[in-house]
């Protein structure tokens, strides 16, 4: 464990450098409180997304590098902010017309519209924890609802209404005018509608720890702060929630980061340390668009796992958090077969790179091998060529290649050809485009064919791809323009596998087959 904890305390990998800076946050003693205290939050409007599963994936992350390098216990919460009120029906679920009745009513107030739980709050929670069970995060669940009206919240909202000049200063510098004029930071909750209300608050009783208000039908009323009577605005909820909780470690997105000058501000002014804060940016679609839950756009947890393992999504979820990259289902492919490079790399490192392999963070130290004998993108061009519609098809292919291999005792290349053929019947198949070879190409597919026709050498990637690289080595200029012509004339796309692994995997004969095919225009 020293061997592994010294490795630690110099790894580059951003998980370790984030819990190397927690570190120092109790570099003179543990905290009171017995464990240092992770959170992710959670807006149960929607279901889960893709973006809750980053989060939480790269809090753990940084929480399992933080368990390397100290002895002080941990926890992960998820905290759902089920108590704030519904703004709008959501599009994408049943008896809408029903929910609108219910409009500014706190999540955990509103009917489930599914019909399955006491509410909609409910309803998205339970999806939530079992979006999480089912990817393995240990963490504990807490809902805004019971911390409000359990009374846990109390002591911290009855310093914010005795400090309430103090945090209302700090979220002013932030309004526009006219919000200024009617914002308060407490939000009352109609005792008898049960709506959020969203009105000018009169008066503040910091003695008493309640709030004077006029209803939007004019009726004056006071109401305690605690119990759950009211609720604060999201920004001073935030810091609020820091303080109440003592959380030592939160995550967020880019489009928060401007906020966090108020979050911190906002829990040192209740009593709280702000935490340590890692902001991450932002995921892309195929256009350089953010990706957004309400829009719809980019990829979704679901649509990843048709098409690719956890671990592959994990992997992306990995690489560079703090740059801007594009999630779209292109990225896929590539995603998986680094995946199982790396996986195959971590038996020969010694500590310090096991620590800088991702795979070291996917599966916290427990890292397994990969059976992965023929790449994913490997698989797709077969696919191609082959016309495949069943696993059987490819599977004959690949115990021709690696007799060794079967869906028993290789589960995780079963598991991908299942995904390619899915992946390639949506994506790969649609978008092929064949073209007839120039002159000088054709001139070195015949060759290719007849080397390959009387070809007696090994039959492995590295000896076909010699014969491939030696066919287009004097005529080619740069020599990628050869294979890009080979992908384009015989693959029906502008990028393709190392030619020589192909040839070994479709077989030698059937090679010649294809590119007697090409010659002939028959793709085209």
């Amino acid at each position: 464990m020293s061997d592994l904890r010294d490795a630690a305390m110099t790894s580059k990998a951003w998980p370790f450098e984030e819990a190397r800076q927690l570190l120092k946050r109790y570099e003179k003693g543990a905290p009171e409180k017995g464990y240092v205290l992770f959170e992710t939050g959670y807006g149960p409007s929607g279901l889960p997304h893709i973006g809750t599963f980053g989060e939480v994936l790269r809090t753990t992350m940084i929480r399992r590098a933080f368990e390397v390098i100290s002895d002080i216990p941990t926890r992960l919460i998820c905290f759902s902010d089920d108590l704030d009120g519904m703004r709008k029906v959501p599009g994408n679920v049943p008896n809408r017309d029903a929910l609108a009745e219910h409009l500014q009513k706190p999540l955990t107030s509103v009917p489930d519209p599914f019909g399955t739980h006491e509410s909609f709050g409910a309803h998205n929670n339970a999806m939530l924890r079992r979006f999480l069970d089912t990817f393995g995060f240990d963490y504990e669940f807490i809902s805004a609802t019971e911390f409000y009206r359990s009374g846990q919240f109390d002591t911290v909202l009855l310093r914010a209404a005795e400090r309430y000049d103090d945090v209302m200063k700090v979220m002013l510098k932030s309004l526009r005018d006219e919000r200024r004029q009617t914002y308060s930071i407490f939000l009352p909750i109609h005792p008898e509608t049960g709506r959020v209300l969203y009105v000018p608050i009169k008066h503040v009783d910091a003695a008493a720890g309640t709030i004077t208000f006029d209803t939007e039908e004019g009726q004056e009323m006071t109401l305690p702060v605690t119990g759950g009577n009211v609720k604060l605005q999201w920004k001073p909820d935030f810091g609020a929630r820091w303080a109440a909780l003592d959380v030592d470690f939160e995550m967020y997105g880019k489009d928060h980061s401007t906020n966090t000058p108020i979050y911190d501000g906002i829990c040192e002014i209740l009593g709280g340390r702000r935490p340590e804060h890692f902001t991450y940016e932002l995921f892309l679609d195929e256009n350089g668009q953010k990706i957004s839950k309400s829009s719809g756009n980019g990829i979704s947890i679901d649509e990843w796992l048709t098409y690719a393992s956890t671990e592959s999504l994990s992997y992306f979820m990995y690489g560079k958090p703090k740059t801007a990259k594009r999630m779209y289902f292109d990225v896929i492919p590539k995603a998986v077969d680094e995946y199982h490079q790396q996986l195959r790399a971590y038996a020969g490192q010694d500590t310090a790179a096991r620590l800088a392999n991702p795979v070291w963070h996917i599966h916290n130290g427990a890292v397994p091998e990969s059976r992965m004998v023929v790449p994913f993108s490997m698989l797709l061009n077969l696919a191609s060529v082959a016309g495949a519609e069943r696993k059987d098809q490819l599977w004959g292919f690949i115990q021709r290649y690696a007799p060794e291999a079967s869906a028993d005792t290789h589960p995780d290349m079963d598991l991908a050809v299942g995904h390619a053929l899915r992946y390639y019947a949506d994506f790969v198949k649609p978008a092929k485009v064949y073209r007839v070879p120039t002159a000088l190409e054709r001139e070195a597919l015949e060759d290719l064919r007849d080397q390959l026709a009387h070809y007696e050498g090994p039959r492995d990637d590295e000896a076909l791809q010699s014969v491939v690289y030696g066919v287009g080595r004097d005529r080619f200029d740069p020599l990628r323009d050869w294979f890009k012509a080979l992908y384009e004339v015989l693959l029906g796309a502008s990028q393709g596998p190392r030619f020589g692994g192909f040839i070994a995997l479709y077989g030698v004969e059937e090679t010649v087959q294809l590119i007697d095919d090409g010659l002939a225009g028959k793709f085209v």
